[in-house]
C-alpha cells in the first residue's frame, strides 16, 4: 500500500504539534506551580510571624489576667477593712 509524502508530512507534522502543545502546557503548569508555591510560602511566613504576634499577645494578656487578679483581691481585703472601720449597719429601733 502506498502512502502519498503529503500524508505522511501531515502525520508528522500533527505529531508535532501535538507535542509541542503538551510540552508547552507542562511547561505552563510547572512554572505556575513554582509560582504558586513560591506564594503559598510567602503566606506561610506571614501566618507565622501573625501567629508569634498572637502568642506575644496572649501572654500580655495572661500577665494582665494575673495582675486583676491581684488588684482584686486586694480590692476586697480593702472592702472589709472599709466595712471594718464603718462598724455594723444601723437598723431601725422599733417603738
Amino acid at each position: 500500500m502506498f502512502v502519498s509524502p503529503d500524508v505522511i508530512g501531515m502525520i508528522i507534522s500533527l505529531f508535532a504539534f501535538a507535542v509541542a502543545m503538551l510540552g508547552g502546557v507542562a511547561w505552563l503548569l510547572g512554572n505556575q506551580t513554582k509560582r504558586m508555591d513560591a506564594r503559598f510560602d510567602q503566606v506561610d511566613a506571614r501566618f507565622a510571624q501573625v501567629d508569634a504576634r498572637f502568642d506575644r499577645v496572649d501572654n500580655r494578656i495572661d500577665g494582665l489576667d494575673t495582675r486583676l487578679g491581684r488588684v482584686e483581691n486586694e480590692l476586697v481585703e480593702v472592702k472589709i477593712a472599709i466595712a471594718r472601720i464603718e462598724g455594723p449597719e444601723r437598723r431601725l429601733q422599733r417603738l
